[in-house]
C-alpha cells in the first residue's frame, strides 16, 4: 500500500508540475526518466542527513536516524521502476551502459536495496553513531559501486 501510495504521489507531482510550466503532456520515457529522477532526489534528501550524523558535521539523534534509513529502505524499491526501455531521453545522468547491461544494474539495484533494508533494520535499536557506521557505509559503497558504472559525472 505505501508503495502504490508513493508511486501515485510522485506521479502527481510530476503531472501538475509540468501543466503548472505550460508543458505538453509529457512521454512515457520522459515521465519514467521525472519520476526516477524524483525518487533519487528524496534518496538524496534522507541520506545526506545521515551522512552527516555519520560524519559527526551533525549532532546524532537516534530517532531521525532510524526514520531516514527506513525511508531509504523504502525508496530504494522504487528507482528501477523508472529505467524502461527507450527512457534515454531529455537531461538524465543515466549512461547508456544501463540498457546494455540491465541485469548487472539491475543486481547493482539489489544489492542497494538490500544494504539500505539492513540499515534501517539495524537503525531500529541503535544508541549510538559508531554502531551504524559499518553499515552505513555498505550502503554508501552500494550507491558508488552503481555510480560509478552508470551514471555520468
Amino acid at each position: 500500500m505505501k508503495r502504490q501510495t508513493a508511486l501515485s504521489c510522485a506521479a502527481v507531482l510530476f503531472a501538475v508540475t509540468a501543466v503548472a510550466h505550460g508543458a505538453e503532456e509529457p512521454t512515457p520515457a520522459e515521465r519514467a526518466v521525472g519520476y526516477r529522477q524524483s525518487v533519487f532526489h528524496v534518496i538524496a534528501g534522507n541520506f545526506g542527513p545521515m551522512a552527516g550524523m555519520v560524519k559527526g558535521e551533525i549532532p546524532f539523534d537516534a530517532k531521525a536516524f532510524a526514520l531516514r534509513a527506513e525511508r531509504v529502505a523504502f525508496l530504494s524499491t522504487l528507482p528501477l521502476e523508472g529505467f524502461i526501455p527507450d527512457s534515454r531521453v531529455g537531461k538524465t545522468d543515466a549512461k547508456a551502459e544501463i540498457w546494455e547491461n540491465m541485469d548487472d544494474f539491475k543486481a547493482k539495484m539489489e544489492t542497494f536495496q538490500t544494504e539500505a533494508g539492513k540499515l534501517a533494520e539495524a537503525a531500529k535499536t541503535a544508541s549510538a553513531i559508531d554502531a551504524l557506521k559499518p553499515q552505513f557505509g555498505k550502503v554508501g559503497q552500494a550507491c558508488k559501486d552503481c555510480h560509478d558504472k552508470y551514471k555520468e559525472d
